[in-house]
């Protein structure tokens, strides 16, 4: 199965599966980095950042090369090499600010860094837009080799990534990504969510990664459409819902003390509207 995507999406999108491979090798070499250096950001290991634009990279122009093969009459080598050197720029630069120990997103500490940091907003804000186009030919074309329930998660998960890449400016627009708290408290894993204060890059990343995680549950597990819209709806209420949750302040994992971490989804303390 995974040899007949590779050579497939190797034959009809040559330029978004190379693309693709290279920044699954560069995520591979800057989790190696985390563990063999010890120079830190905000307190997080300078490498882990790259590592997760990298990766989240990689599954992103794989799903979306696989998905433009089904278009008609649609040439994706100007999106392809469009999404190469946008995304390739910021791995780039994000990796290149690591190197020295220095923030990429909300530096604006010399005009050198605010014009690098909006280029980065112009690329994803680009890639988005042109992401949504696909979307949008995927809503108005009719795939009839393809099953309902298929085509279904497809324009559901590439809605709901638009929705949550853009979702990003509320993390632009405030030149942090906590809400309660300074940036660099203690956090999650490798993804670094806050575990103290409210953080946006929940809902970023669950609602971005609807692209990969529809289809193939609804291709693979569910394959019936009401099964599809179902979960489809669900997706979509928890992405919202982690959203609100930060905007309130609140930590999508809360830790306490020393080692216990319990689930914190609650938003009865603190509405986001506030009443009367």
């Amino acid at each position: 199965m995974m040899i007949y995507f590779i050579e497939t999406l190797k034959s009809k999108n040559a330029i978004l599966f190379y693309f693709g491979l290279i920044c699954f090798i560069s995520a591979v070499l800057f989790l190696l980095l985390s563990r063999f250096t010890t120079l830190q950001i905000m307190g997080m290991n300078a490498w882990i950042k790259p590592f997760k634009f990298a990766f989240s990279t990689f599954l992103l122009v794989w799903a979306m090369g696989w998905y433009c093969t089904y278009l008609s009459n649609f040439d994706p080598k100007t999106y392809s090499w469009g999404m190469t050197i946008l995304l390739g720029f910021e791995i780039f630069y994000i990796a290149f600010q690591a190197s020295k120990g220095q923030l990429s997103h909300f530096n604006l500490s010399t005009s050198f860094y605010a014009t690098l940091y909006s280029l980065m907003a112009f690329a994803a804000s680009a890639v988005t837009l042109w992401t949504a186009y696909i979307g949008l030919l995927f809503f108005i074309h009719k795939f009839p080799d393809l099953p309902d329930y298929y085509v279904l998660s497809i324009r559901i998960g590439i809605l709901l990534f638009v929705i949550f890449a853009f979702e990003g400016f509320v993390m632009g627009s405030r030149l942090t990504h906590t809400i309660g708290g300074p940036d660099g408290e203690p956090g999650l894993p490798i993804v670094n969510w806050s575990t103290k204060y409210g953080d946006p890059r929940v809902a970023h990343f669950i609602g971005m990664h609807a692209l990969q995680l529809l289809p193939l549950i609804s291709f693979y597990v569910f394959k019936d459409l009401k099964l599809t819209i179902g979960l489809s709806m669900i997706y979509g209420f928890l992405s919202f819902y982690v959203l609100i949750q930060a905007l309130n302040s609140k930590p999508f994992i809360r830790k306490k003390g020393n080692s216990i971490i319990e689930s914190h989804l609650n938003l009865t303390d603190k509405p986001f509207i506030k009443q009367g």
